[in-house]
């Protein structure tokens, strides 16, 4: 949910949280959004690894694409995020590959 958080206090569009725990054992939860710019993906990316860092003391494991900015993919163990030009991530199709996981609503719904 924070990094959710953070793709859409930086404008980020088309947020999905996947919950892949029935799926693989290889990671939990997918978090995949857009950007419409090499620049935005590049400050939604930073902004991901310094509050995990800073505030959860959760160190990035890995990240794909950075230098491209098309598709970035972060790595935090239990929770990848991708990072897409609309473009990219509809060529790719996560979504659709991934289909059979159950999506965590966001932005979560106001408590009544």
């Amino acid at each position: 949910m924070i990094a959710a958080q953070i793709i859409a206090e930086n404008k980020g569009t088309e947020i999905k949280i996947l919950d892949l725990r029935e799926i693989t054992r290889v990671f939990d939860f997918f978090v995949i959004a857009s950007g419409t710019s090499r620049r935005q993906l590049h400050a939604i990316s930073d902004e991901i690894d310094d509050r995990f860092e800073k505030e959860m003391g959760d160190r990035r494991r890995g990240i794909e694409g950075y230098q491209e900015s098309r598709w970035i993919v972060l790595d935090y163990g239990d929770v990848v995020v991708h990072l897409f030009e609309p473009e990219k991530r509809e060529f790719y199709a996560l979504d659709e590959l991934w289909g059979s996981a159950r999506e965590i609503p966001f932005p979560p719904a106001a408590a009544e």
